[in-house]
């Protein structure tokens, strides 16, 4: 049977309704605005400043970012880095994280202070630069965007921390029926922990698709450039071109510094902001209810 909203009730949840909407508006103004100017040409956004709707429509700072085929390889190269180096880390952050999280497993809390120290303490850029251009040999490597960067201490603490609340009667029962470890954390912790896998996940794509400053230090070849760091470079010989043309004065010239730069930033976020309708679903609580038989 089902209970009657009364009169108030009705209006509160309309008031709540109303004011996510003018939110949700809210935050797509400016994101919208990035996107017509982008559209328009240089002369038309330095007269009119920012616009909702391009008042001289121009595609040439996307065609001056998509030029040639190098955009598309670093494309393909963040994609990679980023589906990738997601899958080895959240592999690699699970497996640690359910084994600190195993009250059983010995020298546990030995192991979470050594995992803890290095959040606190590390060698710094030029060891790490000497650990993995000398020693480790990865420069040049596409590998070098992902291997070093493949757990987060704070993700994995984060991620123990949700299945430590897991009720430890779930894997007592499992063990019961004769499961192991592996099956336990792939087949049972992994499918109830939805929501903090797809969030610590999140984090992970986030990371690895703004990776730029890794690519600064060890990549040379310009077929591994990512999709950030060449953006970064295309922006900085359009700060050069800036300083040239205030020196050499052109007529009906004006150098596409601001649409370019809002062209590539709508180039570099839009392919990542399609994995929250994707990852929404999974921000849900109560999937545990009723897991455990009474």
């Amino acid at each position: 049977m089902s209970i009657k909203e009364s009169f108030s009730d009705r209006i509160l949840k309309m008031f709540f309704y109303i004011a996510i909407a003018l939110f949700s508006v809210y935050c797509l103004i400016p994101f919208w605005s990035v996107i017509a100017s982008s559209l328009t040409t240089e002369a038309s956004l330095v007269k009119n400043g920012y616009m909702f709707w391009p008042s001289e429509f121009s595609l040439d700072a996307y065609k001056l970012i998509f030029q040639d085929n190098t955009i598309y390889k670093s494309y393909g190269v963040t994609t990679f880095v980023t589906v990738v180096g997601t899958a080895l880390s959240m592999i690699f952050t699970s497996a640690m994280a359910y084994t600190l999280s195993v009250k059983s497993v010995k020298y546990r809390n030995h192991m979470a202070f050594y995992i803890y120290f290095t959040m606190l303490f590390h060698g710094g850029l030029v060891a790490t630069y000497l650990l993995i251009s000398k020693y480790l040999d990865m420069k040049d490597s596409i590998w070098v965007l992902i291997i070093p960067s493949m757990l987060s201490a704070w993700n994995m603490f984060l991620l123990r921390n949700f299945f430590a609340s897991i009720d430890d009667s779930i894997a007592e029962s499992a063990k019961i029926d004769g499961a192991n470890d592996a099956y336990i954390l792939f087949r049972i912790i992994l499918p109830i922990s939805l929501p903090a896998i797809a969030t610590i996940g999140l984090f992970y794509a986030l990371s690895y698709w703004n990776k730029w400053f890794d690519a600064m230090l060890y990549i040379n070849n310009k077929d591994l450039f990512p999709l950030q760091y060449l953006i970064q470079r295309i922006m900085n010989n359009l700060d050069f071109i800036n300083q040239i043309s205030a020196d050499v004065t052109l007529p009906n010239f004006i150098p596409p510094a601001m649409t370019v730069r809002l062209a590539t930033t709508v180039v570099t976020i839009g392919p990542i902001i399609f994995l929250y309708p994707f990852l929404q679903k999974y921000f849900v609580k109560g999937l545990m209810v009723g897991a455990v038989k009474g």
